[in-house]
């Protein structure tokens, strides 16, 4: 069934709303020590996100791009554009990331990737591009509503190296500002609710074992008490005020047949956060 609600509709992306590629560069010397104030976990959840980024983003990319002849929209052209440069620079500095972390604390980055290319080597040769596309809108749900928790949830990163937490904001502000565009690509290229319904599914699966698959890993020679460790990670990931908590009515309106991403609108969010970064680059006090 088409999703007869959305296709064809004008998209719901605040008029007037600029998606800017910034070619931003970060140093990641932190990443040789536990960089989130010290917390073995904390640290290990954010790095195991990372390790996703690189492959995901260009297979996002890759994505989009496979539609481009076929959107009419000359604002939905121009956003397509400006989602792909700023995916590759993330792509780029996501990278340079896990290879110095690799590097610094002796993981393998070969074995974190292995599952996750494996799993792409057999999409790509076996599944549809709309289905690679209807994933990519699903992912793009997931960074969006974590990348909303960073924006608004401030001690999410509070205790972390600053030049790491720029990074995330950073990150979090570009996720947040080109979350609708993969989404709608698929519905001006006639991609259809049922499928974007069950992709959510299969990539919420994916999610989070390839995310406590990386920490796992990552975690692996922690030397001091893991059912601490696991218990007050946890309880920073899903208890009073932490980073997933209520996040469940925003997963949940994915599935609305009438949903769009800036149904969350979080522009006030995304300026703030700017303008917070740019005033952090400058030396001006925030």
């Amino acid at each position: 069934m088409r999703d007869s609600a959305t296709i064809g509709a004008a998209s719901r992306t605040p008029e007037g709303f600029d998606i800017t590629p910034r070619n931003m560069h970060f140093s990641v010397e932190a990443l040789s020590h536990d960089w989130h104030g010290g917390d073995a976990f904390r640290t290990a959840y954010f790095n195991a996100l990372s390790i996703m980024f690189p492959i995901g983003e260009q297979h996002f990319i890759d994505s989009v791009k496979f539609y481009r002849g076929q959107i009419t929209d000359p604002a939905l052209r121009e956003h397509a554009q400006a989602f792909s440069a700023q995916e590759y620079i993330h792509r780029r500095e996501h990278q340079r990331y896990n290879e110095a972390l690799c590097a610094l604390r002796g993981y393998s980055l070969d074995r974190l990737e292995k599952p996750i290319r494996r799993r792409q080597v057999w999409a790509l040769k076996h599944l549809s591009s709309i289905v690679h596309l209807a994933s990519t809108v699903a992912y793009e749900h997931w960074t969006a509503m974590l990348a909303d928790a960073l924006l608004r949830k401030h001690e999410a990163l509070a205790g972390a190296d600053p030049e790491m937490a720029a990074l995330w904001r950073w990150h979090a502000i570009e996720e947040s500002e080109h979350k609708a565009v993969a989404f709608d690509v698929y519905r001006a290229v006639g991609g259809t609710l049922g499928l974007r319904r069950y992709m959510m599914f299969v990539v919420t699966v994916q999610f989070f074992w390839d995310t406590f698959r990386h920490m796992r890993l990552m975690l692996r020679n922690y030397g001091g008490s893991r059912t601490a460790l696991w218990f007050n990670g946890l309880r920073f990931l899903f208890g009073k005020g932490g980073v997933y908590r209520g996040l469940g009515r925003t997963y949940l309106d994915y599935f609305r047949r009438d949903f769009h991403p800036w149904d969350h609108d979080n522009r006030a969010e995304i300026v703030s956060n700017m303008q917070e970064l740019n005033a952090r680059a400058s030396g001006a006090p925030s």
